[in-house]
């Protein structure tokens, strides 16, 4: 097995990200094989790291970024400080619109959600499903970029936990509401969670898919 690590995310990649707040290079699945000179058809799997809330390094259109306590909440209690710039990350509600993009323009196979532990605590938790943009339901990210940054997130609110998760080893082990969080998010974003993180340690993972 060989595997292919792609660095920062999908919307900064050069072509399919919202340019001009991109990096100089494809992000997406595609420059794996363009980086690495390996074809199309030898690529069997594609496993989108995908967060349990929504967060951004620097500038850019961000639906739902939180300026509040709930947003500063998730800043603490997730540690979001940018590895390279040592900026502190923008913070916001789960974007279904963005992450069923990523599954798209990325032809992914597999979610690995992280970091479901930080949402520990609150009651309700909303989920982005859709933008109104000029008074319209889109459902789709906006290839206008006008469009996205009038976007308006549409929310649905899910319940939340206060058990600690951190020990889970299977998903039955999970919260009930915790378990619902991951099902929904699983069935807006197109692709399956194949494994979960639940707390900051390398053994802090439920696997429910193999990745072997």
């Amino acid at each position: 097995v060989v595997l292919f690590e792609g660095g920062q995310g999908t919307l900064l990649d050069v072509d399919h990200g919202t340019y001009p707040f991109v990096t100089s290079s494809n992000q997406t699945a595609g420059g794996a094989c363009t980086g690495a000179g390996v074809g199309p058809t030898k690529i069997s799997r594609v496993i989108g790291i995908l967060k349990a809330y929504t967060t951004r390094v620097g500038a850019g259109p961000f639906p739902t970024e939180l300026f509040d306590a709930d947003g500063e909440a998730l800043r603490r209690i997730g540690h979001e400080r940018g590895v390279t710039t040592g900026r502190d990350r923008r913070c916001g509600w789960f974007d279904a619109v963005i992450a069923r993009y990523a599954t798209r323009v990325n032809g992914l196979t597999d979610f690995f959600l992280t970091k479901l532990d930080v949402l520990t605590g609150w009651e309700e938790i909303p989920v982005c499903v859709a933008y109104e943009i000029d008074g319209k339901r889109v459902e789709e990210l906006p290839y206008s970029q006008t469009d996205f940054h009038h976007a308006k997130p549409i929310y649905e609110t899910l319940p939340g936990w206060s058990e600690d998760i951190t020990k889970a080893k299977t998903f039955a082990d999970l919260p009930k509401n915790a378990q619902d969080y991951v099902k929904a998010l699983e069935e807006m974003s197109g692709a399956p969670i194949s494994a979960i993180g639940v707390g900051p340690g390398r053994d802090e993972t439920i696997e429910i898919n193999s990745f072997i």
